[in-house]
């Protein structure tokens, strides 16, 4: 299928989201975007790519300021980004990449507010995976071979962290429906099968 789409995947812990990114790009034969975005942030700014996975999707507190001061412009460049926590840095480097990956040509994209700085995009298609605590904690168990109550908290602070991450840098609630194109329900189908229903939806966008 040709196809221009970009498609950002945001995805409840648990949820099998990252599945079904990777698997979707890969019968779309599309570029596929997770943690490579921590990767390309450090070779462009020079810094270590452990210290960025330590903070990757995880928000700080001082973007916001640095916004309404005017010390940064996305469109710009930011002129004391070496101030900035590296919670930031990395948001600001991620966003002027996901940008760059948008322009030239359809992929797939995980995660990092990637529906939020794409919006404006009219080839944008963004899906959010969900499911209930239950088949999620469950898949956390069988997946870091953790026991129950252990995987519960990991499932609760990942999404809080995520929420956070998602509401401090768009201004938006992470996770509502009427934000995205299409939202999912993983306990409800297998992972090739949501890849299916997302791989149809593409096609049915194409065609308008």
């Amino acid at each position: 299928m040709s196809s221009k789409s970009c498609i950002t995947i945001g995805r409840q812990f648990g949820s099998g989201g990252r599945e079904i990114g990777k698997l979707l790009a890969e019968k779309l034969n599309f570029p596929f975007y997770d943690r490579a975005l921590i990767s390309l942030a450090a070779k462009e700014s020079g810094m270590d790519p452990e210290l960025f996975a330590e903070v990757d999707e995880t928000a700080a507190n001082s973007l916001l300021y640095s916004l309404s001061m005017g010390l940064y412009s996305f469109g710009n460049g930011f002129s004391a980004m070496g101030d900035l926590p590296v919670n930031d840095r990395l948001y600001l480097l991620q966003h002027k990449i996901i940008k760059k990956i948008a322009d030239e040509g359809p992929c797939v994209i995980v995660g990092r507010c990637g529906d939020y700085i794409l919006r404006e995009k009219p080839e944008l298609i963004s899906v959010f995976i969900h499911a209930n605590i239950n088949f999620r904690t469950q898949r956390a168990i069988e997946i870091h071979n953790i026991d129950k109550a252990r995987a519960e908290q990991i499932v609760t602070k990942t999404d809080k962290r995520r929420a956070n991450y998602y509401s401090f840098y768009s201004g938006q609630r992470w996770g509502l429906a009427e934000q995205y194109d299409l939202c999912i329900d993983s306990s409800k189908l297998t992972i090739p099968q949501a890849v299916d229903v997302i791989y149809e939806y593409v096609n049915i966008r194409n065609k308008k």
